[in-house]
């Protein structure tokens, strides 16, 4: 008798165990488990001392002015050098870009030294902002909803895991400011195995009466710092 008492429990939890083993082996990761690897992808950016960003869309619906891509490297204090591309007019605009102490230095092929512009007339970012730890560009990574798991992926060798979720145009006018507020985003997020990002899709009313607009993002890190000074 006591060892028939003795058994039930144990009977029991091997039920739950076999329970919880049951189903398809290809089950959907939980939104729990998706968040958190998000979240360590977040922090791994977060920590970098230098992040190498490109921002770019294949390109934009006719008569808007806008940012067409967005490339070069940063850190999170937050400063930005490299090169930007926006469509104004109808007409391509290229310019090497300092973003540093809130603000913006552009040098196109019209004007031999570098001037201070707003970005915000292009319907750009400051690109600085982008790098911002609690601001900028990283903090989609655990603000995104209705997370899924979208399988896996292959870039070379490496096997990637995909996010797919929505994000409100509020938080995605961090990154375009002409982004709508009223409007939901659809983001992609590929990950290899030790959660690092590899890219970021985002899908959505970035330009008023623009369409779909689809942007992708890649950020790569490096434990060496960075200097940016204002030109």
């Amino acid at each position: 008798m006591v060892r028939t008492r003795l058994l039930l429990p144990v009977l029991a939890a091997a039920a739950l165990v076999l329970s919880g083993c049951s189903g398809s082996s290809d089950a959907k990761i939980d939104d729990g488990t998706l968040a958190a690897r998000l979240a360590t992808a977040k922090k791994t950016l977060d920590a970098a001392e230098t992040i190498t960003i490109s921002l770019s869309t294949a390109k934009l619906p006719s008569g808007v002015t806008g940012l067409l891509s967005a490339k070069g490297k940063g850190n999170h204090s937050p400063a930005f050098d490299g090169k930007v591309t926006v469509i104004t007019g109808g007409t391509s605009l290229d310019a090497d870009v300092i973003a540093v102490g809130g603000k913006v230095y552009a040098k196109t092929g019209f004007a031999p030294t570098f001037l201070t512009i707003d970005p915000a007339s292009l319907k750009a970012p400051d690109p600085a902002s982008l790098l911002a730890a609690d601001t900028g560009i990283t903090q989609i990574l655990v603000k995104t909803t209705k997370l899924t798991d979208g399988g896996k992926s292959r870039d070379g060798s490496d096997v990637l895991t995909t996010i797919k979720g929505t994000l409100p145009g509020s938080i995605v006018r961090d990154i375009i400011p002409s982004a709508a507020t009223d409007k939901s985003f659809k983001v992609t997020y590929r990950l290899d195995a030790d959660d690092v990002l590899r890219d970021v899709t985002l899908v959505g009313a970035f330009y008023p009466g623009g369409g779909n607009v689809t942007y992708r993002v890649t950020l790569t890190t490096s434990s060496s710092p960075v200097t940016i000074k204002a030109p």
